[in-house]
């Protein structure tokens, strides 16, 4: 098994999305539902004047951790200890793992409940558990479908996004206890599923969470979710584990502030999150009296000490990226491979696991670098310039592995000379409108040899003009510098115009017509 666990894709992402493409009920429910989202979101955001305020400060809160992370993390450490709770340390999928099963194992445990989590999912929690007689049960309503169906999640915020009402009916017909004679309807769907979980919440004496946010200076975690679900976990087991990714720490309380406006409005379009749970270690009678907490690394650190790609650290699960991306909204969260789907998905794995896993380094090019995923990031990751930055160490991984420059290397290399000078560009030009003779098939270019060829498999290309741009501008401006008056010649020599009193005596009024020429 993976030390990375559910992070490595089965294939290249090419290969995966023609395969996911021609699910047309895949391609339906994801237009449906990503739509809705986003103009709900678009609506509630629209209701701040300051939400960019918003966005920067929560950017800046969190690079500000980031900065001192290893601080944090240890000022984490003492507080959670200091309030009764158990702090482990995990550098990879597997050590998370182990941790978990050990504490499980402790207590005798054969059947756990968990909060959804997607960091559990990075590590392939599940599965290791299931290995050792340990059966994890999901109470999240998304999570428990996919679960019962032997799927992957499809997305962040809804993981069974790909799955529609009939295909839900006939699941908790055939798994779910007692069950046999369930409708359609999303009442009596949420009702069985009810009736099963009641009795896991109250008959299971271990939990596992992720965590969105902890609090340094208080040892306080954090778990956002909209269904109830996490909060019977996180309040009736007499053990609690929390599995958080080391990025998710912050420094005071006054900093989770900033996110309880940005991280609900982004994801689920919502003003306020209507489940919001906050603990600090073990309160004696009150919840969990054992809790620990499982910082884990599992690459984060490798992502960390890259100065131009750490920011995607900043990321706070909210999905808003898949939901306007059109490369996600058509391949679907399986295309990816990894339980990070969409545009996140496309830094964030490649960079936990490394460029030089040859599925992964696919990735960086599952984007059109239309840039929504940028507009709508409510902690402002630049999620284009990362990909281009990631498909560039791509190529050069490439190039490394064939001991040489591939030939599609080497055409950009000869681009960035040609276009490096105006002559050079100018003469090519030159050159591309002589040369392109045979390949002109009445008013198109129909098709390109070589490697350009994928450029006409789907489009035609215009040709070059008889007459470029360049050369048509150069023209026009030597025509009007011979055919100027002399008058209107020195008044561009003397100058711009200085500014304009009014009538008032005050400076800015607009210059006459005749005054700008």
């Amino acid at each position: 098994m993976s030390n990375h666990g559910g992070l490595h894709p089965a294939q290249p992402f090419p290969q995966a999305a023609r395969e996911q493409v021609l699910k047309a009920q895949l391609r339906a429910n994801l237009r449906k539902v990503t739509h809705t989202i986003r103009d709900k979101r678009a609506n509630v955001v629209a209701e701040l004047p300051h939400w960019e305020q918003l966005r920067d400060l929560g950017a800046a809160t969190k690079d500000a951790s980031l900065a001192n992370l290893s601080d944090r993390l240890l000022e984490l450490e003492q507080s959670v200890r200091a309030r009764g709770g158990q702090v482990h340390w995990a550098r990879d999928a597997r050590e998370a793992r182990e941790i978990v099963a050990r504490i499980a194992e402790a207590h005798a445990v054969d059947e756990l409940i968990k909060v959804k989590s997607i960091t559990s999912d990075e590590i392939e929690l599940n599965k290791a558990l299931e290995e050792k007689g340990i059966h994890a049960i999901e109470t999240d309503l998304a999570e428990l479908i996919v679960q019962l169906s032997n799927d992957r999640p499809s997305h962040i915020l809804v993981p069974a996004i790909h799955r529609n009402r009939a295909e839900i009916q006939a699941l908790f017909n055939a798994e779910l206890p007692g069950e046999g004679q369930l409708s359609d309807t999303p009442a009596e769907l949420a009702a069985a599923a009810r009736r099963y979980l009641r009795h896991k919440f109250l008959t299971t004496k271990m939990a596992v969470s992720g965590a969105n946010f902890a609090i340094a200076e208080t040892g306080t975690v954090c778990v956002v979710e909209s269904e109830g679900n996490g909060r019977m976990c996180l309040t009736l087991p007499e053990v609690l584990v929390s599995i958080m990714g080391i990025e998710k720490v912050l420094e005071k309380v006054e900093d989770i502030s900033v996110f309880m406006e940005l991280l609900p409005r982004s994801s689920t379009a919502e003003r306020m999150n209507p489940y919001n749970s906050f603990w600090s270690g073990v309160t004696p009678g009150d919840g969990p009296q054992e809790f620990h907490l499982v910082l884990l690394d599992n690459g984060r650190t490798n992502v960390l000490a890259d100065e131009f790609g750490r920011q995607t650290l900043r990321c706070i699960r909210c999905s808003a990226c898949l939901n306007v991306c059109p490369v996600y909204e058509r391949a679907g969260g399986h295309a990816y491979g990894s339980v990070y789907p969409g545009p996140i998905g496309a830094i964030l794995t490649p960079q936990l696991l490394g460029m030089h896993d040859k599925n992964a380094n696919t990735l960086p090019g599952a984007s059109s670098l239309c840039g929504a995923c940028y507009d709508v990031c409510p902690v402002k990751i630049n999620i284009p310039q990362v990909l281009i930055y990631l498909r560039t160490q791509a190529n050069l991984q490439k190039a490394n592995v064939q001991k040489g420059l591939s030939a599609e290397a080497l055409a950009m290399q000869g681009m960035k000379f040609v276009m490096s000078e105006g002559w050079r560009f100018e003469g090519a030009l030159k050159l591309a409108r002589v040369g392109q003779g045979p390949l002109v098939h009445g008013d198109a270019i129909t098709s390109l040899p070589g490697l350009l060829g994928g450029w006409t498999q789907v489009r035609d290309l215009r040709p070059f003009p008889r007459e470029g741009f360049r050369e048509w501008w150069k023209q026009r401006a030597e025509g009007e510098t011979e055919a100027a008056p002399p008058a209107v010649v020195q008044k561009a020599e003397e100058g711009p115009t200085p500014p304009q009193k009014d009538e008032g005596g005050r400076f800015g009024a607009e210059p006459s017509r005749e005054d700008t020429l």
